[in-house]
């Protein structure tokens, strides 16, 4: 299993993040395609090349193409918001919150998988990205869909922990040079 070689590029300084690797592959929180959806979004809105590519396999099983597009669309489309929606939260002049965004992002409204999944994985990237204001809009529209606080905190602990991992592995192999 890829998760079992995602395992074995961690140090044993590290051990706390493998093992909490481990317990969330198996997690009941969220069904299979949210669960690995959302390793999907995060391994990806973190980039560690090595990281993703054993996600990805250890997904495969779990998601058809549409739902691996649909969590990378969530990576990619949060990777833009993230930063936009911070930097107006962030910014003092709040005119540029009445301004329209002019950016393009369709796939939130059409992501080709349940709105809940891609809600659940948009959150996770948000997580990682840091972005407070969306955080709290794809919380409130997981409310409007009947998530509960345990998926939410789920999917926050998957991205908190592909996070951690992909930071290991990339301080890893440039260590190794």
């Amino acid at each position: 299993m890829s998760i079992d070689a995602l395992r074995d590029l961690i140090p044993s300084y590290a051990k706390d993040i493998s093992l909490n690797l481990s317990s969330l592959a198996t997690d009941t929180a969220l069904n299979e395609a949210q669960k690995w959806g959302t390793f999907l979004a995060s391994a990806h809105a973190v980039g560690t090349p090595e990281v993703i590519r054993q996600i990805e396999a250890a997904a495969a099983p779990h998601l058809d193409e549409t739902a691996a597009d649909a969590a990378r669309a969530a990576a990619a489309v949060m990777g833009m918001n993230n930063i936009y929606y911070r930097s107006l939260h962030l910014m003092h002049n709040q005119e540029y919150r009445t301004l329209p965004a002019r950016l393009r992002m369709n796939v939130i409204a059409n992501p080709g998988v349940d709105k809940v999944d891609f809600e659940l994985w948009s959150t996770a990237v948000s997580a990682i990205n840091g972005c407070g204001a969306c955080l709290d809009a794809h919380e409130a529209e997981l409310r409007k869909h009947g998530a509960t606080n345990v998926q939410v905190q789920a999917a926050l602990r998957i991205a908190a922990v592909v996070n951690a991992v992909s930071r290991v592995v990339a301080g890893e192999a440039a260590r190794r040079g």
